[in-house]
């Protein structure tokens, strides 16, 4: 019977997250709120969402001006009538010195508060809670940092105070992952991705009623993916999805989202499983995992700094019903798996 053993190992091999190859930059080596200043002409982003970049500073925690520039970034989030401050995408013109928490970094993708309203707050708040549970699920993953950040104009009035977060660059994640991030200009086979992780992509987008995604394709027009990274390789069951940009789930339950049409759904709070067939088995060993975690997924939530008890209660009532449909292997296969994409 030695083989079953060998055959248990080598199953657990591929369920089990890899160890990270290495530490994260400075910047996400830490997960308490930073303080920080951006300064500059931020209105020519805000009313010309398709301006040039624009020069500024940020002060980071320790009080030093690293020189930046700033460009609005997004799809739907950038659109004036959807969000009053787009989000940013900050360069870092000169590299920051060692004593800064930016040590390292050269671009970063910054989440913004969309709308002034406590509401939005609350919404951006919970989409930085979605991806520190990914992060319990895999290293696979893009790390984020929460920031407050006081917005100020070239002349250094104050524009807006909000809290923000910073997404890790996706060389970074590679980089800690001892692999190379991946540029797919054309819609991938499915069979090129990594099962395990396909199969966790997709149950986790269940688990918060995601929908605006594709881990093969992108948007017409674009080149792989639609809100997922891909590192790895290209190739037959090497290619790993990192999903990105929840804002559109049903957990987050922003005011503008909206499910995609060709699911035939009235709400973004309804789950539909789009998970491939051929993961079926992965998918059935993440649920597993997911039960085990469930204790630390739900107090990757309540532990978020600033989110409302009552707003983090809602959130955790809502995956209640992922729960649910994961309780047992049987349920999985039962209420799930049999939705599989062929």
């Amino acid at each position: 019977m030695r083989w079953v053993g060998a055959l248990i190992a080598a199953c657990l091999l591929t369920i089990t997250p890899p160890v990270a190859a290495k530490q994260p930059k400075p910047l996400f080596a830490a997960s308490d709120p930073i303080r920080i200043i951006i300064q500059a002409p931020l209105e020519t982003l805000i009313h010309n969402r398709t301006a040039p970049p624009v020069s500024g500073t940020l002060t980071d925690p320790a009080g030093q001006q690293l020189p930046v520039s700033l460009s609005a970034r997004g799809i739907t989030r950038r659109a004036s009538d959807i969000c009053d401050f787009p989000p940013l995408l900050v360069r870092f013109t000169a590299p920051p010195p060692a004593t800064s928490q930016f040590a390292g970094q050269t671009k970063l993708k910054l989440v913004t508060h969309c709308k002034d309203s406590a509401a939005f707050q609350q919404n951006l708040l919970l989409e930085y809670s979605a991806y520190k549970m990914y992060n319990l699920l895999t290293p696979r993953s893009f790390l984020v940092r929460l920031a407050d950040i006081d917005y100020r104009d070239s002349s250094g009035r104050p524009i807006v105070s909000r809290v923000g977060y910073f997404l890790e660059d996706l060389s970074d994640v590679a980089r800690r992952n001892g692999l190379k991030q991946t540029h797919a200009r054309t819609m991938i086979p499915a069979s090129d991705l990594s099962p395990i992780d396909a199969a966790r992509y997709a149950l986790f987008q269940d688990m918060i009623a995601n929908h605006d995604w594709s881990m093969r394709a992108g948007p017409a027009g674009k080149t792989c993916c639609h809100n997922a990274e891909l590192i790895g390789t290209l190739g037959p069951g090497t290619t790993i999805p990192i999903p990105y940009d929840f804002d559109f789930s049903g957990f987050v339950d922003a005011p503008y989202a909206t499910p995609p049409d060709e699911l035939h759904i009235s709400s973004v709070r309804q789950r539909v499983y789009r998970g491939y067939c051929a993961d079926n088995a992965q998918a059935i060993e993440v649920a597993r995992q997911m039960r085990d975690a469930r204790p630390q997924l739900m107090a990757a939530i309540t532990s978020t700094p600033g989110l409302e008890p009552q707003r983090a209660a809602r959130a955790i009532r809502f995956l209640d019903g992922f729960f649910a449909d994961i309780e047992t292997d049987d349920a999985v296969s039962a209420r799930l798996l049999r939705r599989c994409s062929s």
